[in-house]
């Protein structure tokens, strides 16, 4: 073989390797995004969710979104979001005799630090960081959510 012909298939199989590498890496960030669109979307109904839970304003209906939001996590969202979501699951459970509104806000704080950070918020918050959740200041009537 002339050494010509070789240069030339060395040449054509660098391109077809680097373009098998591109599309594939490409098609490897157009999934991360996806994943990261369907995880935006989750810990968005889960914040919704959190207005359903809120003492006073609070419905069964409520009560049944925030249990699905925090079901739908436990499939999308990485180990250390799950991890701070059960920290606080537990703490407002009603059987939760020694629950306090400073480790409930805490443990919010925590969860939602978690979640921006496997968003890539950027610029990274500080791990102090805390959070409020605003009530409407309306009672939920119970009467029309079931």
């Amino acid at each position: 073989m002339s050494a010509d012909f070789i240069t030339t298939l060395v040449a054509a199989g660098g391109a077809t390797a680097a373009a098998i590498m591109t599309y594939g890496l490409t098609k490897k960030r157009e999934r991360e995004a996806d994943v990261r669109k369907e995880r935006l979307a989750h810990y968005k109904d889960f914040v919704a969710s959190l207005s359903g839970i809120i003492p006073g304003e609070d419905s069964p209906d409520g009560q049944k979104a925030f249990a699905r939001a925090c079901n739908n996590l436990n499939l999308v969202a990485p180990q250390r979001v799950i991890e701070a979501l059960q920290a606080f699951q537990v703490e407002i459970k009603t059987s939760n005799a020694n629950a306090t509104q400073e480790r409930h806000d805490h443990l919010l704080s925590r969860l939602l630090y978690e979640m921006r950070r496997d968003l890539g918020v950027w610029p990274k918050d500080d791990e102090d960081f805390k959070v409020g959740i605003w009530a409407s200041g309306v009672k939920a009537d119970v009467s029309q959510s079931r």
